[in-house]
């Protein structure tokens, strides 16, 4: 049965962002699992991981123009296309360069799916409801991405395996897309404005403008997200964690971004995101504090990850609010573009800064990293909030 309705959108681009997070959570483990067990250097492990983001960054350059074109359906259908078709590709070309560029393209696929599914919701979304809205679609993000840790593990079973688990939910989701009516035609507002590179470029210039402080939280999450999925598997190996503790730590962080996301973003569009989020943030720096001091225990671990994902695990979609409500409708499109390029780069020098330090310390001071990082971000809004340039509700 065919919808229109906004109900019936949100909740079939939920579900294809769902997968997406699974597809994302299982690769970024599951590849450190397999280089650490062929004893890959903790560097390149941590370098490799950054293909996916890479390929993130690349096509933001270029997607905002396909997008204004074209519209939001032709862009998710070519980039689940884009994503399971590599995903099924990975046991058949089995190098560690070719998983390089695979895990690139898998990159360019998932940022044509999330651009245009974000794009979609932002543009479309009432004010009043969008803080909780955008909770939603993070938590179904969320709800994916923790499982796919726990589905790395059939990688005992046969390596190939998840692999080509994740490809073919891939391939049955993005095809969920037909049963919205009306969405052939369901385009960004129309700036007047020809879509080119060097308009694009000119729209990124005029949304870090007015609105760069909201960027730097999706950088966060990008480096977290990232260097905690592909860095520590390497991290807790080398402490003698067995891969099913692994595997039940990892998702943690992703089931507290679960458990308190939508309240969070309803919370957001009333007392203020920007306050909202300096609290988050300095709860959460003092979570990463104590997994230092409890790094060999599982269980402190455990219950750090979801401390963790309570008070940071939402600051993608936080960041995405908050940058909606500082930017002109008009720029909305390439805010989110900003958006995502400032995730990949965290995402990129997440598991490169997370690999280096492991390899120089034998992670030592791996959380601590996070902490300090955590609080430099809470000084800058706090100066941007001050500078009275963040009117947000």
């Amino acid at each position: 049965m065919k919808s229109e309705s906004f109900r019936a959108r949100f909740i079939i681009l939920s579900v294809i962002v769902c997968i997406s997070g699974f597809s994302q959570g299982m690769l970024l483990p599951l590849i450190s699992f397999i280089f650490e067990n062929r004893q890959v250097n903790a560097t390149i492990n941590g370098l490799h991981a950054s293909g996916l983001y890479i390929g993130v960054l690349l096509s933001a350059l270029f997607i905002e123009a396909p997008l204004r074109k074209y519209g939001f359906r032709p862009m998710i259908i070519t980039g689940g296309a884009i994503v399971g078709l590599s995903l099924l590709a990975f046991p058949l070309l089995d190098s560690i360069w070719l998983w390089f560029i695979l895990r690139l393209i898998v990159g360019i696929g998932d940022n044509a799916l999330h651009f245009s599914t974000q794009t979609w919701l932002t543009t479309s979304t009432p004010q009043h409801k969008l803080g909780k809205v955008i909770a939603f679609y993070g938590l179904f993000f969320s709800a994916g991405f923790m499982i796919g840790p726990k589905v790395s593990e059939l990688v005992t079973i046969w390596e190939p395996l998840p692999f080509l688990a994740s490809g073919v939910l891939t391939m049955m989701a993005w095809p969920l897309i037909f049963l919205l009516k009306g969405a052939e035609d369901a385009k960004p507002e129309d700036t007047g404005v020809q879509a080119s590179l060097f308009n694009t470029l000119k729209n990124f210039r005029d949304v870090l403008k007015t609105s760069w402080v909201a960027f730097l939280f999706p950088m966060l999450y990008g480096v977290l997200e990232a260097s905690l999925n592909s860095n520590f598997p390497v991290f807790a190996i080398r402490h003698d964690f067995e891969l099913s503790e692994i595997t039940w730590i990892l998702p943690a962080f992703s089931l507290g971004a679960i458990l308190l996301q939508v309240p969070i973003g309803g919370l957001g569009d009333r007392v203020g995101r920007g306050k909202l989020i300096n609290i988050l943030l300095a709860l959460g720096a003092a979570v990463f504090l104590m997994m230092e001091m409890f790094s060999g225990s599982f269980i402190m671990l455990l219950l750090s990850f979801t401390l963790a994902g309570i008070f940071v695990g939402s600051m993608y979609s936080l960041g995405i609010s908050y940058m909606t409500d500082i930017t002109p409708k008009t720029n909305l499109p390439a805010g989110n573009l900003m958006a995502g390029i400032m995730f990949s780069l965290g995402s990129i020098a997440g598991p490169v800064a997370g690999g280096a330090i492991i390899g120089m310390t034998g992670g030592a001071h791996y959380f601590t990293f996070f902490a300090c990082l955590i609080l430099v971000l809470v000084i800058m809004n706090i100066l941007f909030m001050q500078k009275g340039k963040a009117a947000v509700r």
